[in-house]
């Protein structure tokens, strides 16, 4: 393990906004319970499609799409506020 020192561009919380050493660009730290549950999401899609409930897949993937648009705008917000040009 290596110890290193971050950037932390907002609070620590479940989906912090960090840059580390040598990157030009800062990342979001999703906790370990955050990314379970993005995939489970994500496989509950898949499973509805595969059993062709299209608006059960339909109305979790905009549960998830809702949830990828909350930590992008966490992402988004945290660059503004630092004056850091988004990578995208």
């Amino acid at each position: 393990m290596e110890r290193v020192e971050v950037e932390l561009l907002t609070d620590a919380g479940n989906n912090a906004v960090e840059r580390l050493p040598g990157r030009r660009f800062p990342g979001l730290l999703i906790q370990g319970d955050s990314l379970s549950i993005l995939r489970g999401d994500a496989a509950e899609v898949v499973e509805a499609f595969d059993q062709g409930d299209v608006d059960a897949a339909r109305e979790t993937a905009g549960l998830l799409l809702a949830d990828i648009d909350a930590l992008l705008t966490r992402y988004s917000a945290a660059l503004d506020a630092h004056e850091i040009a988004r990578p995208y």
